[in-house]
C-alpha cells in the first residue's frame, strides 16, 4: 500500500465574488473556489487545496502555519 500526502495552506480572504474569492498566500493573490465553505467571509482564513477553499482557520492557526512555511523556506534557502 502507497501512502499519499496532501497539502493545504493557509489563504486569507480578501474579496469575494459568488462562489469565487481572491486570497492572498503570503503576498501572492490567486481566485480560488469556496463552494466547500459557503460561510466563509473576507478577513477570513481558509485552508486551500487544489484550488478551493476546504475550511476556515483561526487567524492564530493560520499565522503559526505560515509562519512555520517561512521558517522551512528560509532554512531550505541556505543549504
Amino acid at each position: 500500500m502507497v501512502a499519499v500526502m496532501c497539502l493545504a495552506i493557509p489563504a486569507l480572504i480578501l474579496s469575494i465574488d459568488g462562489d469565487t474569492a481572491e486570497v492572498d498566500i503570503d503576498g501572492v493573490r490567486r481566485h480560488i473556489g469556496t463552494m466547500l465553505t459557503p460561510h466563509v467571509k473576507v478577513g477570513d482564513y481558509v485552508l486551500l487545496h487544489t484550488g478551493y477553499s476546504i475550511g476556515i482557520l483561526k487567524p492564530e492557526e493560520a499565522e503559526e502555519t505560515l509562519a512555520l512555511f517561512r521558517e522551512l523556506a528560509e532554512v531550505s534557502e541556505n543549504h
